[in-house]
């Protein structure tokens, strides 16, 4: 009997402990699921009681035209900021694991983004995009002085890739962005390049100010691309969704960065490969389920944006960035309208078969990409 109780205590210890979650979770995740599939299938407005429609609230979802916008926007928002984000965020990972002196100022400030209020930033960020803002004056400046800057950067990468070619002639061992080197380089691109603009081979073209209407606005970014284009209001939001997201991604990075064994990169050096190799054969297959997870979490987030849309509002045209999770919004809680609340559940519904598709479709992938790599890999000489 002591046995028996001891081992049903091993065995229920897990579920107390979850017991909590579990709670929270039917309570307020499963029983408010199971009234938005019932809600989706009735006329109801929040205050007269549901009438059971069957399918229709689907059928007119899809005839709407404010829905198909909101469809278009969301994949279109989905898919730019998830590889976006994810590329900057591996690389500024990477970036962020070297062993320099001070780096962990760096990774503080690189996170202070994500641990700054939503509201607060994209109050700041719709400042920035206004027509007389810091953005277009940075536009503004770019133009003034792109020839001082074209000239800058050209002799900086001319000057860094000679005193590495330098070096590597010798037989020295030097990375291509040496510290060292790279100091130098920018010492000399500065002084060169006020030297030019001094004696007058470099001029700042005196422009008008840039006037970009970032917000309000329906005018569509790279339409020479069609159905691929999109407004420029969701563009802005992109880019303040991808500022406040690739911190937190850079931080999931960094530890699968270092919790990679060093005998892995030992082993490919002794095999003569070098940096880049290093990091297609041996970083990013050891990262593949980080980045699995990372743009799991970018497609649920980008999927289910809200905040940003919500706040900005009334300062863009509701077709340039309205969301299927703000299309919810809106038809449950309308400004001056009878709520759509059967409309607004159904339109929830689609977006969750939407999101679980998406990661389905991603699940499925990685695995198959798994089998296709690593035979590859053991075969291959670095």
């Amino acid at each position: 009997m002591q046995k028996k109780w001891a081992y049903w205590k091993e065995k229920m210890a897990p579920y107390v402990l979850l017991a909590p979650f579990l709670f929270w979770f039917i309570i307020f995740f499963g029983y408010a699921f199971i009234r938005v599939v019932y809600f989706s299938f009735t006329k109801y407005n929040l205050f007269d009681p549901p009438t059971f429609v069957g399918f229709k609230n689907y059928l007119d979802l899809f005839r709407e035209y404010l829905f198909g916008v909101a469809f278009r926007n969301t994949l279109m928002y989905s898919i730019i900021v998830t590889t976006v984000q994810t590329i900057f965020a591996l690389i500024l990972a990477v970036v962020m694991n070297q062993k320099i002196k001070g780096i962990r100022f760096f990774r503080a400030a690189y996170y202070m983004p994500s641990v700054t209020s939503s509201v607060v930033i994209t109050l700041i960020f719709i400042w920035l995009f206004q027509r007389k803002g810091l953005i277009n004056y940075l536009v503004t400046l770019y133009h003034s002085y792109g020839k001082m800057i074209g000239v800058f950067f050209l002799l900086l990468i001319a000057m860094q890739a000679l005193l590495v070619f330098k070096e590597k002639r010798q037989g020295r061992p030097v990375k291509y962005l040496e510290p060292s080197y790279l100091v130098l380089s920018i010492l000399f691109a500065a002084i060169v390049t006020y030297i030019l603009r001094i004696m007058g081979y470099i001029t700042v073209v005196d422009v008008k100010p840039v006037d970009i209407i970032w917000l309000n606005t329906r005018e569509k970014v790279f339409g020479w691309l069609g159905p691929l284009s999109f407004a420029r209001p969701l563009g802005a939001i992109m880019i303040l969704n991808i500022w406040t997201t690739i911190p937190t991604f850079m931080l999931i990075y960094l530890a699968g960065l270092q919790d990679i064994p060093s005998s892995l990169y030992e082993a490919a050096e002794v095999d003569g490969a070098n940096t880049w190799q290093k990091f297609r054969y041996v970083t990013i297959p050891q990262l593949r389920h980080i980045t699995f997870l990372v743009v799991t979490l970018g497609l649920i987030g980008t999927l289910q944006v809200f905040d940003q849309i919500a706040i900005v509002g009334d300062q863009a045209p509701l077709e340039s960035i309205v969301t299927l999770a703000y299309y919810v919004y809106r038809n449950t809680f309308p400004s001056s309208a009878t709520p759509h609340a059967g409309m607004a559940s159904a339109g929830a519904i689609v977006l969750a078969l939407i999101t679980l598709t998406l990661v389905l479709i991603r699940k499925k992938n990685i695995r198959r990409g798994e089998r296709l790599i690593w035979p590859v890999l053991k075969r291959k000489k670095i």
